[in-house]
């Protein structure tokens, strides 16, 4: 799935999702197979939400495809499509193929230039990755 407003100047899931759609994503993932009281108790901690607006949310997750939503009885429970690690891999891999297509080089050499503080055993990985590139051309 492919999330349609990545948003720059954000950090961590706020970067792909409203505010409270991302802490709703968050206890998700944290909490497979929850109802909507569930999530709902778990995110009143910070602050009063409202059941009708985290029942609004959820439901616009499960139309997005982020969220499936089964009957257990006449409750409603929600797990999320992929695990947490799945979805950011594939929205980055999404990004950077955006990144490369629109901006070629440019998007390549930026992405180069942020390795300069970058922890060797990255770099070491991403060498390796472009020797079983080479090879599989």
């Amino acid at each position: 799935m492919k999330i349609q407003n990545f948003k720059v100047g954000e950090r961590g899931l706020n970067r792909f999702f409203g505010p409270l759609e991302a802490r709703i994503m968050d206890d998700i993932w944290a909490h497979p197979d929850r109802s909507i009281k569930e999530v709902q108790t778990a995110l009143e901690h910070d602050k009063d939400i409202n059941f009708n607006t985290v029942m609004t949310v959820m439901n616009r997750l499960v139309e997005k495809g982020l969220l499936v939503k089964r009957l257990r009885g006449r409750t409603s429970i929600y797990r999320a499509v992929e695990s947490r690690e799945e979805f950011m891999h594939s929205q980055s891999k999404e990004l950077s193929h955006e990144l490369v297509e629109e901006f070629g080089t440019l998007a390549v050499n930026h992405m180069l230039d942020a390795l300069e503080d970058a922890d060797p055993d990255l770099i070491k990985r991403l060498e390796y990755k472009i020797e079983q590139w080479k090879k599989g051309m």
